[in-house]
């Protein structure tokens, strides 16, 4: 059984500037990273609880092939994906989010 995949506003906004930006720097990236985070999204429906508890109740999955992580909480019938975030940034940033 897979969960639903929620993306909060902010993580959507993020996702979507990440995948411009590869756009940008080279035509078809951008959809390559989609689809890499697409892949993490359908992951983490199927076995939300494969990756690790980085903090509270906040997990986080890595994104093959980009410098990207996906953050995420289990919820009872869904997943809620707090930020779609850069490796190399604050992560005070996604933290307050929670």
């Amino acid at each position: 059984m897979s969960l639903r995949v929620i993306l909060r506003q902010t993580a959507r906004a993020e996702f979507d500037e990440a995948g411009d930006w590869y756009e940008q720097r080279r035509q078809g990236l951008g959809a390559r990273f989609a689809t890499a985070v697409q892949r993490v999204f359908d992951h983490i429906s199927v076995q939300p609880l494969m990756h690790g508890v980085v903090l509270r109740d906040i997990r986080k999955a890595i994104v093959r092939g980009f410098p990207y992580c996906v953050y995420y909480r289990v919820r009872p019938g869904s997943i809620v994906v707090l930020s779609v975030f850069h490796t190399s940034g604050d992560p005070s940033v996604w933290q307050v989010r929670s």
